[in-house]
Order: C-alpha cells, then sequence, then structure tokens
C-alpha cells in the first residue's frame, strides 16, 4: 500500500516562495513516478509539474521557470518549490504517484494510482 502524506503549505505573500513535500511511506519509492496537480475552488484538479524515477521533468506552462520539481529517493520524498508565486498559484496541492518507467513523466490525473490528501497554498495579493 502506497500512503502520500503532503506538508509545507501555508499562507505567503505574492513575491515569496514555499516549498512543499510529499512522502511516501513504501519501499519502492525510487521505481514510482510522481507528480504534483492542484485544485482551486470551482474548479478542476490541474497538472502542476511531474518527475520520473531517473528525474526527467515536465512543468505545465503556468508555472515554467518559477516552480521546480524534485526527488530524494533516499527519502522516500518528492518536492515543490514553488518562487515568484502569485495569487492564482492558490490551491490545494496533490501529490500523486504511479509506477513508471525510467524516463517517463506522467501529465494525466488518470494515469496516477495514488494520491495525497493535500496541502493548502494561499498567495495574498
Amino acid at each position: 500500500q502506497v500512503r502520500l502524506v503532503e506538508s509545507g503549505g501555508g499562507l505567503v505573500q505574492a513575491g515569496g516562495s514555499l516549498r512543499l513535500s510529499c512522502a511516501e511511506s513504501g519501499r519502492t519509492f525510487s521505481r514510482y513516478a510522481m507528480g504534483w496537480f492542484r485544485q482551486a475552488p470551482g474548479k478542476e484538479r490541474e497538472f502542476v509539474a511531474a518527475i520520473s524515477w531517473s528525474s526527467n521533468t515536465y512543468y505545465a506552462d503556468s508555472v515554467k521557470g518559477r516552480f521546480t520539481i524534485s526527488r530524494d529517493n533516499a527519502k522516500n520524498t518528492v518536492y515543490l518549490q514553488m518562487n515568484s508565486l502569485k495569487p492564482e498559484d492558490t490551491a490545494v496541492y496533490y501529490c500523486a504517484a504511479t509506477p513508471g518507467y525510467s524516463g517517463r513523466y506522467y501529465v494525466a490525473r488518470n494515469e496516477y494510482d495514488y494520491w495525497g490528501q493535500g496541502t493548502q497554498v494561499t498567495v495574498s495579493s
């Protein structure tokens, strides 16, 4: 059973930074492709960033150049460093995991098998 626990959300002013963490409880983290998604009130959950288990990365256009996804397989943790935050980044952020191939990352929600409970990020103007 894979359990994902996000942390690091909070309230920050526009232009500020936050780092989200997602810890995975299993023993096969290094073989999972990981992703971050977000959901704002009244909107669909949308893709933010993804990382393969060989650390290839991919970003949504809306966060490219501001957010960085990374992973530490020794700690079973994936991170999302968020810089230059904007009010439109306000959402609940979810991490997700799926068994994957070496270089492949995934961007569609239905490609992920496991989800965390989410962490709130609020950016004030």
